[in-house]
């Protein structure tokens, strides 16, 4: 498969559960001078439309993701407690399986737990705290460390 057909936007009408689905907003094509790979960007919504949070998947894999993470997700804090970030995680698996990714990695903040607990609830592998460097636009945002999660897309999850 060449690079072009890996980092193609794909179909993303499918990415539903019974809780929700994801709508997709807008894609970003890859600017490797930053390292940025072609990105998704999602609103989680309800079954009746009801916009809850956003997600996003980042399409690839290089040192600035290894900080920064394949996914980001947000839920409303009215919308929170459901683990609905932890099935639009399952539902960018997909996605992520489209674009035949064999991983990802979630980063998060090691001063949110609720974030932490997302990610061993989608099936993450704790990997370790690692060191923003200074080169990294989250050091500029004042990020010193983040907390990197493995998530085998090899293998089926019991939450997908």
């Amino acid at each position: 498969m060449s690079a072009e057909e890996k980092t193609a936007f794909l179909p993303a009408d499918d990415l539903k559960s019974g809780d929700i689905f994801l709508r997709l907003e807008r894609t970003c094509g890859a600017v490797p001078e930053k390292q940025w790979v072609p990105a998704y960007y999602f609103a989680i919504c309800l079954p009746d439309g009801t916009k809850i949070g956003r997600c996003d998947l980042r399409v690839g894999h290089n040192e600035r993701l290894y900080i920064g993470g394949n996914i980001g997700y947000g839920v409303d804090e009215a919308y929170r407690g459901h683990r609905y970030a932890a099935q639009a995680c399952a539902l960018l698996f997909r996605q992520a399986r489209k674009h035949h990714l064999d991983h990802v990695i979630i980063t998060c903040d090691p001063d949110n737990p609720a974030s932490a607990r997302t990610c061993e609830l989608a099936g993450g592998q704790y990997l370790e705290t690692a060191a923003v460097p200074p080169w990294h636009n989250m050091y500029e945002e004042g990020k010193r460390f983040v907390m990197v999660y493995w998530f085998d897309l090899k293998e089926e999850h019991q939450n997908e």
